[in-house]
């Protein structure tokens, strides 16, 4: 189809170019250029826009380990794991202070 589509427009293109005027070309070829200078700038922004999610995405991957790694060294972790029972009734508790702190409001 898409061959089909750029026969189409070479035949028009041809057409129009044997029956146009100088203005007609000199439009023509101006949209042109801008179509292609468009395309690079489109171009250089997808680059930028790739390098800066890969920059971000491995940022976001040191940082997540840096945080894991830090975790793993918690005292915070140790008396969860050594005290769930303790841990979930703490959680509750701070949970249900919360709400009621925000109801109020």
């Amino acid at each position: 189809m898409a061959n089909s589509n750029t026969a189409k427009s070479t035949n028009v293109n041809d057409s129009v170019n044997k029956n146009s005027s100088p203005i007609a070309e000199k439009v023509t070829d101006t949209l042109h250029s801008s179509v292609d200078s468009l395309g690079e700038s489109v171009s250089k922004a997808e680059k930028n826009v790739r390098q800066a999610a890969t920059a971000s995405s491995e940022t976001l991957a040191k940082k997540q380990a840096k945080l894991k790694s830090s975790w793993d060294h918690s005292q915070v972790k140790k008396y969860a794991v050594e005290n769930p029972v303790a841990t979930a009734g703490i959680a509750f508790a701070a949970g249900a202070l919360l709400t009621s702190l925000l109801k109020r409001k």
